[in-house]
Parts: structure tokens; C-alpha cells; sequence
């Protein structure tokens, strides 16, 4: 059986990997998170966005590269914060599901923070393989 911080590590490559297949599947929702005050079109930053999730998720995934991994994934969550700070804004006028479903976006980014550093934190690659 895997130890918990394995299947943890997991889940999160998981996460971040499907998030990363969205952003070029599925991308004008993310495009139109992209703040404004950006350069450039938004799809470039969605697609940017999806090539760090995916490699994030590769780096966490990998006992190797798992610390390295993890604080990457903290400071990805860190660093999407202000998008999903603007689907809050923009999506007042919503149906009540999605406007729930974007304000929930804010509260959960801490918690996944905090996972992505549990994870980092307890990477140890000699015990993972």
C-alpha cells in the first residue's frame, strides 16, 4: 500500500493535470478569468497556465522532483488567486449555482496551498520510490 503522503502527492498531480487538460480543451472560461491588466491576448496566458499545470503535475508526481513540485503547486494557487478574485466580481450577475461555485473558488485556494506545501514538505524521494 502507498504511504499517505504518496497517494496525497497523487491526488494533487491529479488535480493539477486535469486542470491542465481543461485549459486547452475547454479554454474561453479561462480566458475570460484572465485579468486584464495582463499583456497580451488572454489565450496566451491560458495556455500558459495549462503548460504549468501539466508540468507541476509531472514534477509532483515524480518522487524526484516532488518538493520542487509541491511549491510550485503553492505558488501556482497563490498566483491564480486575482483570476478567480475576477470570476467572483464577474459573475454577480449569474445564476445562484455558478455565482456559488465562483465564490467558493476563493476560500478553497488555501487549502490548496496548504496541501501542495504538506507535500513538498514531506517529499522524500528515497522513501517514495
Amino acid at each position: 500500500m502507498a504511504a499517505p503522503t504518496t497517494r496525497s502527492a497523487g491526488r494533487l498531480a491529479g488535480l493539477l493535470a486535469g486542470a491542465g487538460v481543461l485549459h486547452f480543451a475547454c479554454p474561453r472560461p479561462f480566458d475570460a478569468i484572465v485579468p486584464r491588466v495582463l499583456p497580451g491576448p488572454p489565450r496566451t496566458w491560458t495556455q500558459a497556465a495549462g503548460v504549468a499545470e501539466l508540468l507541476i503535475a509531472v514534477a509532483v508526481a515524480h518522487p524526484r522532483t516532488r518538493r520542487l513540485g509541491g511549491l510550485a503547486a503553492a505558488a501556482l494557487f497563490v498566483a491564480v488567486l486575482p483570476a478567480n478574485v475576477r470570476m467572483a466580481k464577474d459573475w454577480r450577475d449569474r445564476p445562484a449555482s455558478l455565482r456559488v461555485a465562483a465564490r467558493a473558488r476563493l476560500p478553497l485556494q488555501a487549502p490548496l496551498v496548504l496541501w501542495a506545501l504538506r507535500v513538498a514538505r514531506h517529499a522524500d524521494h528515497r522513501r517514495d520510490r
